[in-house]
């Protein structure tokens, strides 16, 4: 498809007054941190290609957004079973 073939009809231009009300907002910036993890585990982000660490902190972002409820358990299991987190 060519951009000629795209119908903007139902689009609004984006006028000057569009430009004087936006608001830019910047990402976060992000925290550099030295992390431990299993080879097989930085094998298989990296092997998703370029930006690995990019998705590595979606998935621990999206992982810590839904594990609020979950995390004590997980927490006492590493704790009981594999005597990792202290």
């Amino acid at each position: 498809m060519m951009d000629e073939d795209i119908d903007l009809s139902d689009i609004p231009e984006l006028d000057d007054n569009f430009f004087r009300k936006a608001t830019l907002v910047l990402p976060k910036p992000k925290a550099v941190v030295t992390l431990r993890v299993d080879a097989d585990v930085l094998q298989w982000f990296k092997a998703r290609g370029k930006g690995y660490q990019t998705l590595m902190n979606a998935v621990l972002k999206e992982y810590s957004r839904h594990s609020t409820e979950h995390f004590p358990k997980v927490t006492e299991i590493l704790k009981k079973e594999k005597n990792v987190l202290r």
